[in-house]
């Protein structure tokens, strides 16, 4: 009998979609970058420890799979994870509007869809919990506009007000007059004065978030950004700004108990925006802060020194068709005639990435399945128009400011 499940993870390999599912499937390869990886978030879960990590990987070799696999890993130690890809409409150099973004893709365990701000109508006004937010909003932020914003929120009985400080909590930001109007009607008490500037005091919404999971039970929040490339479109300007916001993930301040987070960048951006722009150099340009000239050159060399992923092994490739071999089994109910050290001589003669010699297994598979023979693999056309498609974008990320 047909399992949906794993037809669900062939059909996403097949398309050369990740997914959570499929990131299962390389859970046990690249075993020593995971451990690394695996002792992060341990520290952050037993001991509160925030930190990040940075990794390289060319084209095709995995880096959102090996993103889909710690985000299974971090579900599993009962962690939020967030998984954002950085571009022009995910602006790293613009925090508070990054900030929305990381909101809208930011998944509690356990749950298929991202969201967790209706966790707060978990929370009782007279709980410890609130006691304990509300003590942290007044004493540990740059601002008290969220211990107002909470207290309010905790006491509100209206649904459309509720609704207007839940949208602020995810990043779509309400006028401080309207915080201070609200505090006044539902608790019933003058609002103290506070100043907030959403391009400044953003920091205090990554700060709560990350003490309202711990507050909330799980164990730590984990970030995880991908094509984080794509920096090299943003005007120098623009990278100077998104460097700097590196550091806060990669080396969070005090008060950020227990998040990790993980960059991954394409192996080219050391070559073509480092060294080919002398982007030390180039960027120095526009330092604002006294910070900036250790802050930002020591987040270029973590770039330029971040761990590399390795092409796997050829035992990690066997493993990992067996993998698709098993899925394909028991996705369609039927039993491959054909070996996993077959599958892999098959796929070993063309020079593909790995992306591509995956779906090559499984369209051998569907030819098997369907005529019970093997004849020509259409993948070595998607394979050229790939390759050809990332040089293209090379090239233009060449002629990027």
């Amino acid at each position: 009998m047909p399992d949906f499940e794993s037809m669900h993870m062939i059909e996403a390999m097949r398309s050369g979609v990740s997914s959570r599912e499929v990131g299962r499937c390389f859970s046990d390869a690249r075993k020593p970058l995971l451990k690394k990886i695996d002792d992060n978030l341990d520290a952050a879960c037993s001991e509160g420890l925030s930190k990040g990590m940075v990794v390289s990987g060319k084209y095709g070799e995995g880096k959102t799979h090996l993103l889909q696999t710690v985000f299974s890993m971090a579900h599993e130690r009962n962690m939020v994870v967030s998984m954002v890809p950085i571009g022009k409409e995910n602006p790293l150099d613009k925090l508070y509007l990054f900030y929305q973004k990381i909101m809208a893709s930011t998944y509690l365990p356990g749950h298929e869809q991202p969201g967790v701000i209706s966790e707060l109508d978990k929370i009782s006004p007279l709980s410890k919990i609130a006691s304990d937010l509300l003590l942290f909003t007044a004493t540990e932020l740059s601002s008290q506009r969220l211990h107002y914003l909470m207290d309010a929120y905790l006491h509100s009985e209206q649904k459309e007000q509720k609704y207007l400080l839940q949208a602020d909590l995810e990043g779509d930001f309400i006028s401080n007059s309207t915080i201070r109007e609200m505090y006044s009607s539902f608790c019933h008490k003058k609002c103290g004065k506070f100043s907030f500037v959403k391009t400044q005091n953003y920091i205090d919404y990554f700060a709560f978030m990350s003490r309202l999971f711990k507050e909330l039970g799980y164990r730590g929040w984990v970030l995880l950004f991908d094509e984080a490339e794509l920096m090299g479109r943003y005007s120098r300007r623009a990278r100077c700004k998104a460097y700097r916001n590196m550091n806060y993930f990669l080396n969070p301040p005090s008060g950020v108990d227990g998040m990790f987070s993980l960059f991954v960048f394409s192996s080219s951006y050391r070559e073509d925006v480092i060294i080919d722009r002398n982007e030390k150099m180039e960027i120095e340009k526009y330092f604002q802060e006294t910070s900036d000239c250790t802050v930002i050159p020591s987040m270029i060399d973590q770039i330029s020194n971040a761990e590399e992923l390795k092409s796997l092994s050829n035992d990690e490739i066997n493993d990992v068709i067996d993998n698709i071999r098993r899925l394909h089994s028991k996705a369609y109910g039927w039993s491959p005639e054909i070996s996993t050290d077959k599958l892999f001589s098959l796929t070993a003669s063309h020079n593909y990435v790995l992306r591509t010699r995956l779906r090559s297994v499984i369209e051998y598979l569907d030819q098997l399945y369907q005529y019970g023979t093997i004849g020509e693999n259409t993948v070595a056309e998607i394979h050229d128009q790939s390759i050809k498609e990332e040089q293209d974008a090379e090239v233009l990320d060449g002629l990027m400011p």
